[in-house]
C-alpha cells in the first residue's frame, strides 16, 4: 500500500489558502442549526496497487462528481451524507472501472481558522469490487454571503475489507438554506429613580470677570479686559511702529560721511535700540535732485549704510535688526529746485518698530 503524494501536497496547501484568501463574510455562529447542500467535482486517485492489479481492472486516475446533504449541529460540528459517481476507466484497455461511493461524514471546523475544517467518515464503494473504507481529510470553505460558498477538500480513503489507500480532491459549491438567527435584543435598563434637583449656590464674583473671588488674584479688573484663570488681565505683545524719527542727519553735497555735529542724533537712535532690544529700524537715505539720478540713488544708499554701520560698530546692534535702503531723489521732503529744497532733501530718516504690550479685550 502506497500513500498518494498528490493528496499530501493538496492537504498541506489548505492552511496556506486560508490566510491568502479574503476573510469570509459569515461567522461560525451564523451557520449553527442550518441545513446545507453541495455539488462537487472530484479528481479521484486510486492506490497504485489498484492501477497495477488485474483484480481492480488496472483502474486509472480520473474524474468524478457528486452531491452532499448536511446539517450544522453546532458552531464547530456538522454531519453530511455524500453520494459520488466515479467515472473511472482501465488504463490497460479503456474499459469501464467506474462505480459509486456513498457514505456519512462528520465535519469539525477549527476555532482559530473557521474557514478550515477536518472531515472523517465511512464510505461504501462498488467500483470494480464492493468495498468499505474510512476516510480522513481537510477542507476549506469560503462564503460569499449568508448562503453561497465555494469549497475545496482533500480526502484519503483507507480500505477496511480490502487493503488500499485511495485519495481524492473535491471542488464544489455549497448552498446553506435559511438565514442566520438574529440575536435577541437586550432588555432595556430600568429607568433610574427620580432625584430631586439641588439648587447650586453660585460663588461670589465681585468684579464680574468670570473668576470667583476665592481664585481672583487681580480684583477690579476692567470689565472689557480678558482675564486668565487667576483673574488678571491677559496681555499680548506685538511689534508696532513708534513713529518716524527724523534724526536730522544732513549731509554735505555729494557726501556720505556723517557730519560731526549730527553724530549725536545717531547716538540717540543707538541708545534707544539698546534700551529696547527687540526694536528694529528702517534707515532711509535720500538725495537732492541735482545731477544724475542713478548716481544719486547710489549716494543715498551709501548715506543709509553709513548710519547703519555706526549702529553696528558703536552700539553693537545686531545687523538683523537694521535695514538700510536708498531712495535717491524719488521721495523728496521739499519739492522744488532751490538751494533750501536741495539741503532739506540731503537727509536720513529712520522708522523704528518696537514691541508693545496691550491688553486683550473681550
Amino acid at each position: 500500500m502506497k500513500l498518494n503524494k498528490t493528496f499530501l501536497a493538496v492537504a498541506a496547501a489548505f492552511p496556506l489558502l486560508s490566510s491568502a484568501v479574503m476573510a469570509d463574510t459569515v461567522s461560525s455562529a451564523d451557520l449553527k442549526e442550518r441545513v446545507f447542500g453541495s455539488l462537487f467535482g472530484e479528481y479521484y486517485m486510486p492506490d497504485l496497487d489498484k492501477t497495477e492489479s488485474a483484480e481492480w481492472n488496472y483502474m486509472e486516475k480520473d474524474w468524478g462528481y457528486g452531491v452532499e446533504l448536511g446539517y450544522y449541529l453546532t458552531e464547530q460540528w456538522a454531519l453530511r451524507l455524500e453520494f459520488a459517481k466515479l467515472d473511472l476507466q482501465s488504463k490497460l484497455d479503456g474499459s469501464d472501472a467506474d462505480g459509486n461511493r456513498i457514505g456519512l461524514d462528520a465535519m469539525y471546523h477549527i476555532s482559530q481558522l473557521p474557514s478550515v475544517y477536518l472531515v472523517g467518515g465511512l464510505k461504501r464503494f462498488d467500483a470494480v469490487q464492493d468495498t468499505t473504507a474510512f476516510n480522513v481529510g481537510i477542507g476549506y470553505k469560503h462564503f460569499f454571503n449568508q448562503n453561497f460558498a465555494l469549497f475545496a477538500e482533500a480526502n484519503r480513503y483507507q480500505g477496511i475489507d480490502e487493503t488500499y489507500a485511495d485519495a481524492g480532491v473535491k471542488v464544489g459549491l455549497t448552498y446553506v438554506f435559511g438565514s442566520a438567527s438574529a440575536a435577541p435584543a437586550p432588555k432595556p435598563a430600568p429607568a433610574p429613580a427620580p432625584v430631586a434637583p439641588v439648587q447650586p449656590v453660585a460663588p461670589a464674583d465681585t468684579d464680574a470677570d468670570g473668576v470667583v473671588d476665592s481664585a481672583d488674584k487681580c480684583a477690579n479688573t476692567p470689565a472689557n479686559h480678558k482675564v486668565d484663570a487667576t483673574g488678571c488681565t491677559i496681555y499680548e505683545e506685538k511689534m508696532a511702529s513708534v513713529g518716524d524719527i527724523d534724526i536730522e542727519v544732513r549731509f554735505p553735497f555729494d557726501s556720505a560721511t556723517i557730519p560731526a555735529d549730527k553724530i549725536s542724533d545717531v547716538e540717540g537712535l543707538g541708545a534707544f535700540m539698546q534700551r529696547f532690544p527687540e526694536s528694529t529700524v528702517l534707515i532711509e537715505g535720500h538725495a537732492s535732485n541735482i545731477g544724475n539720478p542713478d548716481y544719486n540713488m547710489r549716494l543715498s544708499e551709501r548715506r543709509a549704510n553709513s548710519v547703519a554701520d555706526m549702529l553696528k560698530k558703536d552700539f553693537n546692534i545686531d545687523p538683523s535688526r537694521i535695514t538700510a535702503i536708498g531712495y535717491g531723489v524719488t521721495r523728496p521732503r521739499v519739492e522744488g529746485n532751490t538751494r533750501a529744497a536741495h539741503r532739506a532733501n540731503q537727509r536720513i530718516e529712520a522708522k523704528v518698530t518696537a514691541k508693545i504690550k496691550e491688553p486683550v479685550l473681550r
